[in-house]
């Protein structure tokens, strides 16, 4: 019986039910409402890099047919060598906004795609809190899952990824992933292949949607694994997990991305691998019926031993020969923290990829990660199935989140019940009224004996003998703890509410910053040059830049780019790596090879927008060294003193690279005689003798109001340096003019 029950009369437990509904409802309302601060405060608009990409593979959708956008080749991006989009994605995120736009429209309801795109994260997170209120009810009862339901809403570490506008795979993915638990967790209490069944059709629905389903292939697996290491095995978890495994490979084998990855890479050999040894062990339970103990014995020693060496020598003969895919970067990342920086910088240059600080998991999750080992401990004491895959989940989540910042998303669910679980079995306790029952085992003068020795005796001035409040059924102690708890779900949602609205809430394409007066003033740098790249240059512009922008300028400004954050050709991106990282005479070839038009920088060091190019710069060094080790050196970018200069001080090959001419070029004019600083890096940058920083092969063509996005555009050269239109016009006797994007005065300091 829970606390909710005990407080109430047999004859109002009736409307508990009615009273759990309106209590989600709100949670529900809760969770929408506290991601809606980006609409309030800025817009209805797309965050972040990857989102854009999924934004206008969902309009291409939305204007095709279904087969259509699976055999999309988007020649638009990595050019020349186009992306094959429709098999190289996961589209349940685009397939579901679809459906709910056509839905919307069936029913006469005047909706923008756009619109749906923004809604769809809060609006999973309203259905994220009831999974999570499933799973948790699995666990204890109604009030953990309530509890849970509550905390899932509105934590950090998982709004982070939820907010309105944040239209990424884990929009709807963390839905999916509580859900396909639960009803594993459903489909093992009851042994019913009917559960397993919905287990396996809401993992497909995972996998559709979000590569990080690994995580579902691999935990189930474990649970099972750990189960039957356990003496655990019974017929209700080979039912559950065969009907999952059978059923979930079939279906997940049918997305054109995942293909015959769950028969053929290693990391799905282990789901592989638990399904056989059910299989064994349910032979094994079969003969142990009709064979003497002590033959069966034998036998099954043997037999073990004999499967697990043929099955190892298999699959390592596989892997040796191609067959099954080995293990990847990202994989090993996860295990080598250094694995990445040294054999895959393209992965370590990604900040969500780098490990996780300590305030972080306080930052994203309050005063529940101290109730989180709490929960975990609870599990512990009564350890049935359900529990040990919470513990195995807790201790994988904790873990792999402790590896990367990125995956304090998959461990969020898991602490917010956990947390939920340790505060209902608290509350339990404390509210209720009841008193303890007597042993019954215990005479009345031991019970006293007993009583007296348990508690502390006071006598008055008048001689009278008192007990003092003392212990955990006393009124005080109730409300002490009781209190204590209420305050801090109070400062829970009250450092929620702020980390959501401050930290989390802002779009990157629109900058927010405080003036010296203490107003709001908005930074519009990017859409002004993304529009001005739409408007101002043929369709058929190609736009060279870092990749950690080509989603927005193909989203945006609709051209043509070379690289984008899909990263699949590492190559590719080492090249244009290499084109910003060298002189101009080097860089230059490498331009006209890939047919380039425009080159996009970012630069940051006017107004002191950290995020820029100059920052990111030795990894654009680091990634081309990988590819021309001979060519490109980051050494040649640190001072004498090994420092990442850019004053006086810098060497002469960053000072000669692309990318410093194009972030500095006229930055001195800005300042006039009093000196040029990059707020950014606080250093001041020279003029090379008197003059500022001198282009040769592209020249200026936007730059935007802040000087935040710097446009350049490539000049037609031959070899010997010449530029074609300038004696085109001086053969004809006119005097070639370049019309620059001329910048709107020295910015104003501002705190971004």
């Amino acid at each position: 019986m829970t606390a909710a029950e005990i407080l109430v009369s047999p004859s109002a437990r009736q409307g508990l039910p009615f009273l759990r509904t309106v209590i989600l409802f709100l949670i529900a309302g809760a969770a929408i409402s506290s991601r809606l601060f980006s609409v309030v405060r800025f817009e209805s608009i797309i965050h972040e890099f990857d989102p854009w990409f999924n934004f206008r593979a969902t309009k291409y959708l939305v204007s095709h047919d279904f087969y259509s956008f699976l055999d999309w080749f988007d020649d638009r991006t990595w050019y020349p060598l186009g992306r094959v989009t429709g098999g190289t994605l996961y589209p349940g995120l685009m397939v579901t906004s679809a459906l709910i736009y056509h839905t919307l429209k069936a029913l006469t309801l005047p909706v923008d795609i756009r619109n749906v795109c923004v809604m769809l994260a809060p609006v999973f997170s309203a259905l994220t809190a009831y999974a999570t209120y499933l799973f948790a009810v699995e666990l204890k009862d109604e009030g953990a899952g309530l509890l849970a339901a509550a905390f899932i809403g509105i934590a950090p570490g998982y709004i982070s990824r939820s907010v309105a506008g944040s239209y990424d795979n884990e929009a709807i993915a963390i839905f999916l992933l509580m859900f396909t638990f639960y009803l594993w967790i459903k489909a093992l209490k009851n042994g019913s292949a009917f559960f397993g069944a919905l287990t396996a059709l809401f993992y497909f629905y995972m996998v559709a949607a979000w590569g990080g389903y690994v995580f579902i292939t691999n935990m189930i697996p474990v649970h099972a694994l750990v189960l039957i290491i356990m003496g655990r095995y019974s017929n209700r978890l080979y039912v559950a997990y065969s009907s999952w495994y059978a059923l979930g490979t079939l279906a997940s084998m049918q997305i054109p991305f995942v293909g015959f990855l769950p028969i053929r890479s290693s990391e799905h050999m282990g789901a592989l691998g638990v399904f056989g040894l059910l299989q064994l062990v349910g032979f094994a339970q079969y003969v142990r019926a009709r064979v003497p103990s002590k033959q069966f014995t034998v036998l099954i020693t043997v037999s073990t031993i004999s499967l697990l060496a043929v099955g190892v020598a298999v699959i390592v003969g596989l892997t040796f020969a191609g067959v099954i895919a080995p293990w990847t970067g990202r994989f090993y990342s996860l295990w080598d923290t250094g694995y990445a920086k040294v054999h895959i910088p393209i992965i370590a240059s990604v900040s969500e990829h780098q490990p996780t600080a300590w305030p972080s998991f306080f930052f994203d999750t309050q005063f529940l990660i101290w109730l989180f080992p709490a929960g975990v401990y609870l599990m512990f004491q009564e350890l049935r199935d359900e529990h040990v895959f919470v513990i195995l989940y807790g201790i994988l989540g904790s873990y792999f989140a402790g590896v990367m910042v990125r995956l304090m998303l998959t461990l969020t669910p898991i602490v917010c019940v956990s947390g939920a679980v340790a505060l209902s079995t608290i509350l339990d306790i404390y509210t209720n009224q009841s008193k303890p029952k007597q042993d019954e085992n215990l005479t009345n003068e031991e019970q006293q004996i007993k009583d007296k020795t348990s508690r502390v005796r006071l006598i008055d001035i008048g001689g009278i003998t008192r007990t003092p409040f003392v212990g955990i059924f006393t009124n005080v102690s109730r409300l002490a703890v009781i209190g204590s708890f209420v305050v801090y779900l109070f400062l829970f949602v009250k450092h929620c509410t702020w980390v959501t609205s401050n930290a989390y809430s802002s779009p990157s394409v629109v900058l927010a910053s405080t003036l010296p007066d203490g107003s709001q003033h908005i930074i519009d740098d990017f859409r002004e040059a993304y529009y001005w790249l739409r408007k101002n240059t043929p369709e058929d512009a190609k736009v060279m830049s870092w990749w950690d922008y080509g989603y927005q300028i193909g989203g945006m400004a609709d051209r043509t780019t070379l690289v984008d954050n899909n990263t699949w050709n590492n190559t590719h991106i080492a090249t244009v790596g290499k084109a910003m990282s060298s002189s101009e005479d080097v860089s230059y070839p490498i331009l006209r090879q890939h047919d380039v038009d425009y080159v996009l920088v970012i630069f940051g060091g006017l107004i002191g927008y950290s995020g820029d190019d100059m920052n990111k710069f030795l990894w654009m060094v680091r990634i081309a060294e990988g590819i021309w080790p001979d060519q490109v050196k980051e050494r040649d970018f640190f001072s004498a003193r090994g420092e990442y200069r850019v004053d006086e001080q810098a060497t002469a090959t960053m000072k000669n690279s692309l990318m410093y001419k194009m972030s500095y070029h006229r930055f001195p004019e800005l300042f006039g005689r009093n000196g040029a600083v990059d707020r950014v890096r606080n250093q001041q940058i020279p003029a090379e003798n008197g003059d500022p920083v001198r282009l040769n092969v592209v020249e200026e063509a936007f730059t935007s109001e802040n000087w935040i996005v710097r446009i350049y555009k490539v000049k037609d050269l031959d070899l010997f340096g010449r530029d074609h239109a300038a004696a085109a016009a001086f053969d004809q006797g006119k005097k070639k003019t370049t019309r620059v994007s001329k910048p709107k005065g020295r910015a104003r300091v501002l705190r971004v």
